[in-house]
C-alpha cells in the first residue's frame, strides 16, 4: 500500500481488504469488515493437528475504515443495484437469462409472482464443483440450469442471477424448486480446506439469515437444506441425485453463524436426538477424494456412519433406491447422517444409539464423553392406525382431481421405501400438494395447483421424503 510499517493493526485495513484476493472495492471492505469484527471479538478453534488456537479480544479496535481508505486500492467499484441481499454483505446483479432459443426451448428459469403465488420453504445449499468464472459463464447460458446466488469462496462476494419470486432450475426436484432459494457455493467437496473458507461461511450465513426472516423460512435441516438432501422424485431419479456440499461443509458452524446453534433441547432419554460431531474431532473414513477406493486424507467432517448392528464390525445400512452396496465413497450417502439432521431414537445399547432411517433401524457410536448426537425435542410421524405400512414420496404433488383442465395432471409416484407400522420420522411440518405448471416461455400459462392432499415433510434417510397426512398419526416421542 505504500504506508509505512506499524505494529498498530487499526493502520492495516487497506491490507487486510487487498489480502481478501477481491477485484472490486465492495467485496474487499465487505471481508476487511468480517476480519476486524473477529479482531474486535476474539476467537479460538482447534485445528485439524488438534492445536488450540486463540485471538485475544480488542473490543476497542477502530481501523480507518471505508472507500477513503481503499481509494489507492485501485480496485473496480461494483453496485448493488437490483439485488436482494442485506447490507453487510457484498453483492451484485449478474443476471440469468430468460429468453427463447429454439422452438419451444427457452431458459435458463421461469418468472413467478413468489411469495404471493407460493410460500418459499426451503433455502438449498449448494456447492458449485467448478471456479467462479466457469460458474459465473454457465449461469448466464440460457441453455443451462440456474439458481438464485452464487458465492465467491475467495472473499464470500455474492452474485445474485434470478430474483427470489421467480423459480430457477437448481435442486433436481420440480417441487423443491418451487418453493425454494438456491445458493451455489464456489468449490469442491472433496477439497474443504481450499474452497470452504470462513469468509465464504460468513456472508452465506448473512443471507441466509436475511432470506429466512424475508420469507419466515426455519433455521433448521428440514428447511436449510443440503443440495445432498434433496430427495429423488421417482426410483430411477435416485441413484443420480446431487452429493453437495458434501462431509466436510461445516453444518455446527454454519448454524452457529446463522445466530441458531444446535444444541441439546431435551433430557437424556429424549425420543429424537440431533446429529451434532465434533467437527474437528470426528473423523469418519472417506474414500474416493482423488481417486476411486483410495483414502482421503484424514479431516473433521459433519458426518456420522450408520451401521446394521452396534459394531463397527457390523455392514453399513444400504439404500436399497440406489442398488448397490454401501461404501465409504465420499459420494455415498447410503448409510450417514449430517449435522443438524434429527431422526426418532429405535433403540439404544451402551454407547451405542439406533435411529429409524431408511425404514431400518440404524446405529451409531454415540459416547457420552464425545456425543455424535445430543438429545432433542421434536414431532414424529407414525403409520396411523390399523397400515402396517405407507409409502414415501419424493415430492409432495396434488391429487389428479385439483388439476384444472388444460393442465396435464402429474403422477404421484412413491419412492422405493416404506414406513412400516411402529417406526418414527421427525417432520419439518405440514404441507399442501403443490405443483407448479411451468412448460411455455409465456408466463400467462403459468399457474400453481394446489390440491386437497396434505403431507408431512420427514427426515427419512440422508435426504428428506414426503408422506400423505391421511397415511400418519403426529406425535411427540
Amino acid at each position: 500500500m505504500g504506508a509505512p510499517r506499524s505494529d498498530d493493526p487499526a493502520d492495516w485495513y487497506a491490507a487486510v481488504a487487498l489480502f481478501s484476493g477481491a477485484d472490486d472495492t465492495s467485496s474487499a471492505q465487505a471481508y476487511a469488515d468480517e476480519v476486524y469484527e473477529v479482531i474486535r471479538a476474539g476467537e479460538e478453534r482447534v485445528t485439524d493437528a488438534g492445536q488450540q488456537v486463540a485471538l485475544a479480544a480488542r473490543p476497542g479496535l477502530a481501523p480507518a475504515s471505508g472507500t477513503s481508505a481503499l481509494r489507492r486500492a485501485g480496485l473496480r467499484v461494483s453496485s448493488a443495484a437490483g439485488t436482494e441481499c442485506p447490507k453487510t454483505v457484498s453483492c451484485e446483479w449478474i443476471p440469468a437469462p430468460y429468453e427463447e432459443f429454439g422452438d419451444g426451448d427457452y431458459g435458463n428459469h421461469d418468472l413467478g409472482d413468489r411469495p404471493a403465488s407460493q410460500p418459499i420453504r426451503y433455502i438449498v445449499v449448494h456447492d458449485t464443483e467448478g471456479a467462479w468464472e466457469g460458474v459465473l459463464d454457465m449461469v448466464q447460458d440460457p441453455t443451462y440450469v440456474s439458481w438464485q446466488y452464487s458465492l465467491r469462496s475467495t472473499d464470500g462476494h455474492i452474485a445474485q442471477h434470478v430474483k427470489a419470486k421467480d423459480v430457477a432450475w437448481h435442486a433436481g426436484n420440480w417441487y423443491i424448486n418451487g418453493g425454494s432459494i438456491g445458493l451455489e457455493h464456489e468449490g469442491f467437496l472433496t477439497d474443504p480446506d481450499t474452497w470452504y473458507t470462513e469468509a465464504m461461511y460468513r456472508s452465506s450465513a448473512r443471507l441466509v439469515k436475511y432470506l429466512s426472516k424475508k420469507y419466515d423460512i426455519p433455521l433448521d435441516r428440514q428447511h436449510i437444506l443440503g443440495h445432498d438432501t434433496v430427495p429423488g422424485t421417482t426410483t430411477a431419479t435416485i441413484p443420480g441425485m446431487h452429493t453437495d456440499p458434501g462431509p466436510y461443509w461445516d453444518w455446527r458452524h454454519y448454524f452457529e453463524l446463522l445466530g441458531s446453534p444446535l444444541k441439546a433441547t431435551a433430557g437424556k432419554n429424549a425420543g429424537v436426538v440431533t446429529i451434532r460431531p465434533d467437527y474437528s474431532a470426528n473423523r469418519p473414513v472417506f474414500t474416493g477424494c482423488e481417486k476411486a477406493g483410495e483414502p482421503c486424507a484424514t479431516h473433521g467432517s459433519s458426518a456420522v456412519r450408520l451401521y446394521s448392528d452396534h459394531s463397527e464390525d457390523s455392514p453399513l445400512i444400504r439404500d436399497i433406491g440406489l442398488g448397490s452396496a454401501p461404501t465409504t465413497g465420499v459420494n455415498d450417502l447410503s448409510s450417514r447422517v449430517s449435522t443438524g439432521q434429527q431422526y426418532a431414537v429405535a433403540d439404544r445399547w451402551g454407547d451405542w444409539t439406533a435411529i429409524w432411517y431408511l425404514g431400518q433401524k440404524a446405529w451409531f457410536e454415540n459416547p457420552k464423553k464425545h456425543p455424535a448426537a445430543v438429545p432433542s425435542k421434536g414431532t414424529v410421524v407414525t403409520p396411523r392406525e390399523g397400515l402396517d405400512s405407507v409409502p414415501v414420496y419424493g415430492r409432495a404433488y396434488p391429487e389428479k382431481a385439483a388439476y384444472p383442465e388444460g393442465v396435464p395432471a402429474q403422477a404421484v409416484s412413491p419412492l422405493p421405501y416404506t414406513v412400516l407400522k411402529g417406526q418414527k420420522y421427525v417432520t419439518g411440518g405440514k404441507v399442501p400438494g403443490e405443483y407448479y405448471y411451468a412448460v411455455t416461455f409465456d408466463e400467462a400459462s403459468h399457474q400453481v395447483v394446489r390440491g386437497k392432499d396434505l403431507y408431512y415433510e420427514i427426515q427419512f434417510g440422508h435426504r428428506v421424503g414426503f408422506v400423505r397426512a391421511a397415511d400418519v398419526t403426529v406425535a411427540s416421542p
